[in-house]
């Protein structure tokens, strides 16, 4: 009979679990590293220390190891800093995950992904300064863990209305893998020579310099001076017998973490390059007309790296688009759960979300929006919410009331009629302005513009 070998799931909980062995053992750091097939290995920081890597304890944790994590054990169960050509790589890595912190004589234990996608759920990062605001504070993200509740077409609704107000809007079409948004904002004959793919490819070789990456709606009627602006997915191909566009070829490339381009350099994650990217259409935005007052992220729906770093990395206030079923709230927690693991990370997104009530029928459904507010407070106070019973003292719990209408929980309504199935926004250009789609997206175009910065003081004249 052959002897069971552990699950993927069991097999992780058994490596932290000897990782903490080992830090209370050896009283050293200790890092349990996962490549990208799943397989774990322990780093044990001995620099400096005498730990004799042959010892009798040591054999027997590296065999108990073994027996727990087999067939998801990395090639060398046990690494010691001591061995190691660059140890400050792991033990120093920014990208680790706390597990639980040196305490007495017990080391310290973090985790350290090595994997093609999905850590970005986990990492946070600072983007560059833009005056009083950072560039973050200026973007929203928008959001749907499953697709078709409309969040492109409120993208766009949402563009010319705040367009409407003066704004210079800039929309960001980040759903690479189905792009959808640029079709409402312009003909593909006005989109511009390249793409945000084209920025993530040519920046990974430093060739990013010229690139043309945003052009001025020409299809989404504006009054007054506001602008919307876009910066699509891919580029424009030129006419037949011109240089040659191979989007596919350039979406299977983009996701990587790439190592940095000179000896010496760091790592450029993903989450990097995207952002150097979303900075590159800002700025020529500004070059070509004025500073961006607000940067529209549509993202692509999912656990996807591009939604990832979209919400944790990129937007200062993330719509998370939600229909009141069983996959919606299941999908949701199983993101908020990945946040929840990382508390710091948790306390720095969760007043930066704000759930929208897609898809709402109005007629007749006068209980449904308080029973959507009811499940997504729930799932806040689950996970991303301090928890009422904490024996913590002299900090301010942050838990708000279910009827709190600016907390996190709070839906934001788009109602949804039957005259909005079939609209082809292709050949009605004047879609925005028919009465039935203005009072569908109001509520929710009135609050989104009440949660943004005001806009950029215009410059004195000299």
């Amino acid at each position: 009979m052959s002897r069971s070998r552990a699950r993927f799931d069991t097999a992780w909980q058994a490596a932290l679990d000897h990782a903490r062995q080992a830090a209370a053992q050896f009283g050293m750091d200790v890092v349990v590293t996962r490549d990208v097939l799943g397989r774990a290995c322990l780093l044990i920081d001995d620099r400096g220390r005498a730990l004799a890597h042959d010892a009798p304890d040591v054999v027997a944790l590296r065999d108990a190891f073994v027996a727990a994590t087999r067939p998801f054990t990395g090639l060398e169960p046990l690494l010691f800093g001591e061995r190691l050509f660059a140890p400050e790589l792991y033990f120093d890595a920014e990208d680790r995950a706390p597990v639980s912190p040196r305490q007495g004589s017990t080391g310290s234990v973090h985790v350290l992904e090595r994997t093609v996608i999905g850590t970005d759920w986990a990492r946070s990062v600072r983007t560059p300064a833009d005056g009083a605001l950072g560039r973050r504070d200026r973007r929203v993200a928008l959001y749907g863990f499953k697709g078709g509740v409309g969040r492109t077409t409120a993208t766009a609704v949402l563009a010319r209305h705040l367009a409407g107000t003066g704004r210079c809007v800039l929309v960001v079409d980040l759903d690479l893998e189905s792009p959808g948004v640029s079709n409402l904002l312009e003909d593909p004959a006005g989109l511009p020579r390249h793409g945000i793919v084209d920025h993530l490819i040519e920046g990974g070789v430093g060739n990013a310099d010229g690139l043309e990456l945003v052009a001025r709606s020409s299809a989404l009627p504006v009054d007054g001076n506001g602008e919307v602006w876009l910066a699509p997915a891919g580029g424009r191909p030129l006419e037949r017998g011109g240089e040659p566009y191979d989007y596919l070829a350039k979406l299977n490339r983009i996701y990587s973490d790439l190592a940095g381009l000179n000896p010496g350099d760091g790592d450029r994650p993903f989450a990097a390059r995207l952002e150097e990217a979303i900075a590159a259409c800002e700025d020529q935005v500004t070059e070509l007309s004025r500073r961006p007052d607000v940067v529209l992220l549509d993202s692509r729906a999912g656990m996807h790296d591009i939604a990832a770093v979209t919400l944790t990395h990129l937007s200062g206030l993330a719509l998370l688009f939600a229909v009141d079923n069983p996959s919606t709230w299941e999908g949701y927690e199983m993101l908020f759960k990945q946040w929840q693991q990382r508390p710091a990370l948790a306390r720095e997104l969760r007043e930066r979300l704000r759930i929208v009530a897609a898809m709402f029928h109005s007629a007749g459904d006068a209980k449904r929006l308080p029973a959507l507010r009811d499940r997504a407070q729930q799932l806040f106070a689950d996970t991303l919410y301090d928890q009422l019973d904490t024996d913590d003292e002299g900090d301010e719990l942050y838990h708000p009331p279910v009827e709190d209408d600016d907390a996190p929980h709070a839906p934001i309504p788009i109602l949804f009629g039957n005259d909005l199935v079939g609209l082809d926004p292709l050949r009605s250009r004047d879609w925005p302005e028919l009465p039935f789609v203005e009072a569908a997206y109001r509520t929710f175009t009135t609050t989104v513009e009440r949660l943004l910065p005001p806009p950029h003081l215009a410059p004195e004249s000299s």
